[in-house]
């Protein structure tokens, strides 16, 4: 397995390595031997070891574990529910989006996050499931990806779930065909726009690139909270999330971080928030995201 792993990293120059069912390779010495190995073959280059064990096991990572970082499965546990409005538990959100309240270690990549992975239903298919369909359930599915990109930890794109992909795992399909025709589709392509810019926006704005997080507003009556991201040099950035069916007018957040201009990016206009409290109009599920200017 050694042998492998350096042939990987000298011959094709992987930048990491994810390490299937954990569960099952319980033995930490062994996968400090792994990981160690890996390092070292790559030299300079950093290397990115993930471990997949489920359920959660945050005792593989490091410091103290071989792992860099692991599966975050309560990431989907959680999301799923509350995105096919089965359930609303603030402080399962909470946890989902901020891991160190699940003893994840502090650090951005200790957590790899998902909404869906191969193992796993398409998001869109268990909302259609629940006769959430068409704009209803393309709009729970760009609040999910908020979530995702703006959470504490490294985001995981299952392949298709960008554009709403709708294939179902069909073990004895040896052959299965991404649905890329999909993109023809007006809301498959806005889906996959919405993808790329926050993908953008996580590699622009040094905010998103920390582990700080601050859930500044909660409201579980009316299932809306808000959450701060930040850097020590001044960037910001909010999201507001509602995972309510009910649209709700001037909706005001107390105890906004900074007083002034934010640009709000899912819809692209500018909004002032004075006193410390913010108004914004907030749709049946939906997030906003606001950019300190």
């Amino acid at each position: 397995m050694g042998d492998v792993l350096r042939f990987w990293v000298q011959e094709y120059h992987i930048d990491g390595i994810r390490y299937d069912a954990l569960k099952e390779l319980d033995n930490f010495d062994f996968l400090h031997w792994m990981t160690e190995g890996a390092k070292q073959v790559a030299g300079q280059k950093p290397f990115y070891n993930i471990g997949e064990h489920i359920p959660e096991k945050t005792e593989l990572i490091s410091p103290n574990g071989p792992m860099d970082g692991c599966w975050h499965e309560n990431f989907y546990q959680t999301l799923k529910p509350h995105l096919c409005g089965e359930t609303f538990d603030l402080d399962q959100i909470k946890q989902a989006i901020d891991p160190t309240q699940q003893d994840y270690p502090q650090g951005l990549i200790k957590a790899v996050s998902y909404l869906c992975n191969h193992d796993q239903k398409r998001l869109l298919l268990e909302l259609g499931d629940r006769d959430i369909l068409d704009d209803a359930a393309f709009s729970r599915a760009k609040l999910g990806v908020v979530l995702l990109m703006t959470a504490v930890g490294v985001p995981l794109i299952w392949m298709g779930e960008e554009f709403g992909d709708c294939t179902p795992i069909n073990a004895n399909e040896p052959d299965q065909q991404l649905g890329w025709l999909l993109l023809q589709g007006d809301r498959n392509r806005n889906l996959f726009e919405y993808y790329k810019g926050l993908i953008a926006l996580r590699k622009q704005n040094l905010a998103l690139q920390t582990a700080n997080i601050d859930f500044f507003h909660e409201n579980p009556e009316d299932k809306v909270f808000a959450y701060g991201r930040w850097n020590d040099q001044g960037a910001r950035v909010v999201v507001i999330a509602s995972f309510s069916d009910q649209f709700r007018a001037d909706y005001q957040i107390p105890h906004f971080p900074e007083n002034g201009t934010w640009h709000e990016w899912t819809k692209n206009y500018k909004v002032e928030s004075q006193n410390n409290q913010l108004t914004i109009n907030l749709g049946e599920y939906e997030a906003q995201v606001l950019i300190w200017q």
